[in-house]
């Protein structure tokens, strides 16, 4: 009775090991006997053994079985501070065979995640994208900057130049530099 009402129990076997204030929203069977978890806090992969957080995905698309992925890490660039370098990973598509509602709260949560998001040209003929991130857990915002492809993060020039437009975008909603 009411079987339309139950909850969907992600099975005990399938459950990683989450962080005292990390709880299940979601989760999906992918091939391979495998499972996607949505949690507040991030995304945990099949076989991965870590979460994502939120604002690491760059970005993310539902073809309608395909839940397809790009993350990001950080770069090794010693800069003016106030933000970090971060390069896209290799995608990642996983096939969903009971998608359930992954696919909505990973488009929700990473949506959600981004405060700002503006792309400028630099003066050596490529851009960068300035991006302020909500991160799970953590109190402010986390400034980052993603490079078109073929600038060089560590030219003086446009290490300057991406200082001034991180301070110009954090005034413009409002954040202390």
């Amino acid at each position: 009775m009411f079987g339309f009402l139950k909850k969907r129990r992600l099975p005990p076997a399938q459950r990683p090991a989450l962080a005292a204030d990390e709880r299940v929203v979601s989760w999906a069977g992918a091939t391979g006997d495998t499972v996607v978890v949505v949690t507040n806090l991030g995304l945990w992969l099949p076989g991965a053994g870590e979460r994502l957080g939120w604002h690491e995905i760059h970005k993310a698309t539902w073809s309608g079985r395909q839940l397809a992925l790009i993350a990001a890490r950080e770069l090794p660039v010693d800069g003016p501070g106030g933000y970090v370098v971060m390069e896209d990973l290799t995608p990642l598509v996983i096939t969903l065979l009971d998608p359930d509602r992954v696919p909505d709260q990973v488009r929700t949560r990473v949506n959600k995640s981004i405060a700002h998001t503006s792309h400028h040209p630099l003066t050596t003929g490529f851009g960068v994208r300035v991006v302020a991130r909500r991160v799970s857990g953590v109190d402010g915002l986390r400034w980052t900057v993603r490079y078109d492809e073929g600038v060089d993060p560590t030219a003086p020039a446009v290490t300057e130049q991406t200082a001034a437009l991180v301070a110009a975008a954090r005034q413009s909603i409002g954040t202390p530099a």
